[in-house]
């Protein structure tokens, strides 16, 4: 039987500590960092930075009851889990992210198509990731996610 966990909180409360210390301090810097605009909600069960649909009425057109996500947070069970979907909808994010990465951490990135997966949790680059959170408003993220749509 799952449990349906409900907000941000209840899922920190449950990881095992190192992990919870890893995933507020990355939740810490988005709150702090990104633009106005975005939000934080339970998205898809993870902690996500979403535009709500009182700035984007359509919501995402996989599920419109859902508000657009941006950012996700995931403990998996071997890496730290960031998703960002702006470095996966937009090639310049993604370039300068790339370049900023192997310019910061010592080890090979390791990303899928939105999925940065943080295996060492004491490589994290918190200071990468502030910036990274600041590159896109959510009119910005709007603008990118419609040009994306199939008509």
């Amino acid at each position: 039987m799952s449990v349906k966990i409900l907000t941000v909180e209840d899922y920190l409360e449950k990881l095992p500590n190192e992990r919870k210390e890893v995933l507020h301090k990355i939740r810490q810097i988005l709150l702090s960092n990104l633009p106005n605009g975005f939000q934080e909600e339970m998205n898809y069960g993870l902690p996500s930075f979403v535009v709500p649909k009182k700035l984007y009425p359509p919501g995402y057109h996989v599920n419109p009851k859902i508000s657009l996500p941006f950012i996700s947070l995931a403990s998996q069970k071997n890496h730290i889990g960031f998703y960002h979907l702006g470095l996966y909808a937009n090639p310049s994010l993604l370039q300068w992210f790339t370049r900023a990465y192997n310019n910061t951490v010592k080890h090979k990135l390791d990303m899928g198509k939105s999925c940065i997966r943080f295996k060492k949790m004491d490589t994290i680059p918190y200071v990468l990731l502030k910036e990274l959170a600041q590159k896109m408003t959510p009119e910005e993220w709007i603008s990118i996610y419609e040009k994306h749509l199939k008509p």
